[in-house]
């Protein structure tokens, strides 16, 4: 297919695309020559939702205007501000509304779960997580365990990849959890890791977990917003996420955490907070908690209204397109680029990132068969051509097309310029 032939079909695909207006509900950067961004860089920081904005100043402006009042006044009083989220929320997580809050920030939500859900004893010290887990991750993993008084030397399990492109098949999760079961109390993994891209089978994990004995949590970061989860139905014990990549809420943006319902009314040990407390005695001030019922009884304080009205703008267009239609895009989507990289630029790029649908969700991590050094360099050569991803040490260049925003004529400008950097190093 002729490079014309290719930008036709391109636009036949985002012409024919029934979600192709979410694009104009995002503000897109503009380049120096003028140009809209190729934006994939959705992974790390999501575009912002044009009715962001709007949503922070009608915040402020009834501060402004109500101050305390604004509690208690308005279509959105500030006492109730997280419950206008939790509908989207459980839609975007295939989530109960009674499992799911937004609150705080993806890792001090792990650390607020994991008092509750890694309960260690000398019998049952380990956690499980995949080796290369996000730094934060392996941070809060590994600070729990000595927390408790145990040596992440030996209670600290990391697997290590078993497939050639630095992944990790369904075999080896399922192994290690069998070999080390009985000393497992957590199993912590990614919806998504972080790195290489790679989905992991939430549903498989949990049961497997739950078989040899010990609690299954999962690190959501990378798959909210990109996976079409079902975790009611998937049934992990509690999962975290933030809001900042796929959610699109904004740098540093509240997090997000799920309690499956039948830990709605445990007596679960917790950290407790006021706004934890149950809503009907709260305000009489008493020394003794009374947790609310649900992941609403992991709140400590009150809610960030302003970190949260960009979200509550954000997950209004998640309603709005549906999560099969978004990942059916995703797929399709990220799965063409995928096949124009391996048939046009497989002397140029390596995919590490699953190419089996289901183990993959918006990004492809790429590695330069030329070293890290041309690694850099072409990344470079993206960015100053507009074609935004990231990179990842020690090697990796992540591009996610989002299917709220990206088309593949982004897609094509990324193919595009890849090839030009090709043959202007061939010179």
């Amino acid at each position: 297919m002729s490079i014309d032939a290719l930008e036709l079909w391109a636009l036949d695909q985002d012409a024919a695309d029934p979600l192709a207006s979410l694009r104009e509900a995002f503000e897109i950067p503009v380049g120096a020559d003028g140009r809209q961004w190729a934006y994939f860089c959705g992974n790390s920081l999501g575009l912002q939702p044009r009715a962001a904005r709007d949503a922070v100043l009608a915040e402020l402006d009834q501060w402004r205007t109500v101050a305390v009042e604004g509690h208690f006044r308005g279509k959105l009083p500030w006492m109730d501000y997280h419950a206008f989220v939790r509908d989207d929320l459980a839609l975007v997580t295939g989530a109960r509304p009674v499992e799911v809050v937004a609150m705080n920030s993806l890792t001090a939500n792990l650390h607020l779960l994991m008092a509750s859900f890694y309960r260690p004893t000398r019998q049952r010290p380990a956690i499980l997580i995949e080796a290369g887990a996000f730094p934060s991750d392996r941070h809060a993993v590994e600070s729990q365990v000595r927390f408790h008084g145990f040596d992440p030397a030996t209670d600290l399990i990391e697997l290590e990849a078993d497939e050639p492109a630095g992944t990790i098949s369904d075999a080896a999760i399922a192994e290690a959890i069998a070999r080390h079961g009985e000393r497992l109390a957590l199993v912590l993994m990614p919806g998504v890791q972080y790195r290489t891209g790679q989905v992991f089978d939430i549903a498989a994990i949990t049961a497997q977990a739950h078989a040899a004995g010990a609690i299954a949590g999962f690190d959501l970061a990378h798959a909210f917003g990109n996976l079409d989860l079902r975790l009611h139905d998937d049934g992990p014990d509690f999962a975290v996420w933030c809001h900042y990549k796929y959610g699109n809420a904004g740098p540093g943006a509240v997090g997000g955490a799920f309690v499956h319902e039948r830990h709605a009314d445990t007596d679960r040990p917790r950290l407790a907070g006021w706004w934890g407390h149950d809503p009907a005695t709260r305000f009489l001030m008493g020394p003794d908690f009374v947790p609310t019922r649900g992941a609403d009884g992991w709140q400590l304080s009150n809610p960030p209204v302003l970190a949260l009205a960009p979200l509550r703008a954000s997950l209004a267009l998640f309603r709005q397109a549906g999560m099969d239609r978004l990942r059916a895009k995703s797929l399709a989507l990220t799965g063409w680029l995928a096949q124009r990289i391996g048939e046009d630029l497989g002397d140029v790029l390596d995919i590490v990132t699953p190419l089996v649908p289901h183990r993959r969700g918006a990004q492809l991590s790429l590695r330069v068969r030329a070293g890290r050094d041309a690694g850099r360099a072409l990344f470079e050569h993206l960015m100053a051509q507009g074609v935004i991803g990231d990179w990842r040490e020690p090697d990796v260049i992540r591009i996610a097309p989002a299917p709220l925003y990206n088309r593949y004529t982004d897609a094509l400008r990324f193919l595009d310029a890849v090839a030009a950097w090709r043959d202007q190093t061939a010179r």
